[in-house]
């Protein structure tokens, strides 16, 4: 794995959700992905805006200032939850292509290539290594961009009628 290769994932996904999202009609947005309890794109915004305040960083931090010597902090997954009550789509969109821009600044100041074998210690998995975190992070933005496509897809998942058994994103949804 190479930074650099992460870090150009990285970089798109703000451009990818602004591309996808800004501006479609509410008729789209209403929508929660699959899962029960499932979040609606705006949701997912908010989350990604939440990992990049309060978990890449830090834990990169931590891993390089303290090792394993210290627990991450929990990471509260549904802050935005009301945090972002009253935000629209749109400024969470360039909230978050803000925050991850500073973010890969910040993480390519802070690591090397001789850093990514450096340990932490995760509370639910034990420990983890930089590398570990960095490509959860390039997996974590692909499985919400995912997610925010479910949503998506299931706002429509009625009108396709008898199609949706050739639409697997559909069928997926149960």
């Amino acid at each position: 794995m190479s930074l650099d290769d992460s870090f150009d994932l990285l970089q798109r996904s703000p451009r990818v959700l602004h591309e996808l999202l800004a501006g479609l009609p509410e008729s789209w947005l209403t929508e929660r992905d699959s899962l029960p309890d499932g979040w609606t794109a705006r949701d997912v915004v908010g989350h990604l805006v939440t990992a990049e305040l309060t978990n890449w960083i830090p834990r990169a931090e931590m891993i390089l200032t303290e090792g394993t010597s210290r627990v991450f902090p929990d990471f509260d997954r549904f802050a935005h939850v009301e945090r972002d009550r009253a935000v629209s789509l749109h400024q969470l969109l360039d909230q978050f292509a803000q925050l991850r821009s500073e973010n890969i600044m910040r993480m390519r100041d802070l690591v090397s290539e001789d850093d990514l074998e450096r340990r932490g210690v995760h509370p639910q998995f034990g420990e983890v290594t930089l590398a570990e975190l960095i490509a959860t992070w390039t997996v974590h933005d692909l499985d919400h961009i995912a997610q925010i496509y479910s949503a998506l897809a299931g706002s429509r998942d009625v009108q396709v009628g008898p199609w949706k058994e050739n639409l697997g994103i559909l069928k997926r949804r149960g």
